[in-house]
């Protein structure tokens, strides 16, 4: 499948602006997934074709973090091993959908984010932590299993469950919390792009292109996070969670009709 270097450009441009919202904040799958569709590949290509643009935005990502010293590593690696479980179970089952099926799913999934997105968020875009929790209980390692299988499954929008997950607890702020969340999705697409690849279900020209740009947004983000503090993460995510809303609501869709009606 060939195409011109205008589409190759939109590509390299949409991955940026994913990569950087997804270090920031998350949901910038929202942006890849469609574009992906619109390219004319189906959408469990999409689906895997996007994980390789995400490993390697992850692994930029991580590197900064460590390199500015917001990671942690050994709270991440915990929370990283029943997420990359989960991870594994939900691309198995992602790669056993049909192609209409797919599409439905991912339509369904992106419509139930909503109430993610939209609940209490003054409570977990707070700042003030509690104190450290000694252990990791097994109510707190199924959350992240569940997670996983959601990132394995369908990765749009994991970036949200996991921040939620992460600062809701008191455990960390936004920028440590979006540090360990980048260390978390880097060990599951690890072992979830080697499920859709045995399945064909990658567009490696298409999906290298595509890394390009989310790597350069990762490192974008990386870097501003921890720059501008979590004033400024709060404000990003704000943005992001109201847009995706939007998006997921029909809001454009509906304006859209409403000026081509007038």
């Amino acid at each position: 499948m060939g195409y011109g270097w205008h589409l190759y450009a939109a590509v390299v441009a949409a991955g940026f602006a994913a990569g950087f919202i997804n270090i920031l904040a998350g949901s910038g799958s929202l942006i890849t997934l469609p574009l992906l569709i619109f390219l004319g590949l189906p959408a469990t290509v999409a689906n895997g074709t996007n994980r390789v643009a995400i490993l390697l935005q992850n692994t930029v990502a991580v590197s900064s973090f460590r390199f500015q010293n917001t990671l942690d590593w050994r709270g991440g690696l915990a929370l990283a091993a029943p997420a990359t479980l989960g991870a594994l179970l939900g691309a198995r089952i992602a790669v056993g959908l049909d192609n209409m099926m797919m599409e439905r799913v991912i339509g369904a999934l992106m419509v139930a984010m909503i109430g993610v997105m939209l609940a209490q968020p003054r409570r977990w875009m707070q700042t003030v932590l509690s104190e450290p929790q000694p252990a990791y209980p097994v109510g707190r390692m199924l959350t992240f299993f569940a997670i996983g299988v959601y990132g394995g499954f369908i990765q749009a929008g994991v970036g949200i469950f996991l921040l939620a997950g992460l600062v809701l607890s008191g455990q960390y702020d936004l920028i440590r919390g979006n540090a360990v969340k980048a260390l978390i999705v880097l060990c599951f697409t690890a072992v979830a792009l080697p499920v859709f690849i045995a399945n064909g279900q990658v567009n490696w020209v298409i999906g290298l292109t595509l890394a390009l740009g989310n790597a350069s947004g990762a490192w974008v983000g990386a870097h501003i996070a921890v720059a501008r503090g979590t004033a400024f993460v709060r404000w990003v995510l704000l943005g992001v969670l109201l847009l995706s809303a939007a998006k997921l609501l029909g809001v454009f869709d509906a304006i859209g009709d409403f000026h081509g009606s007038s």
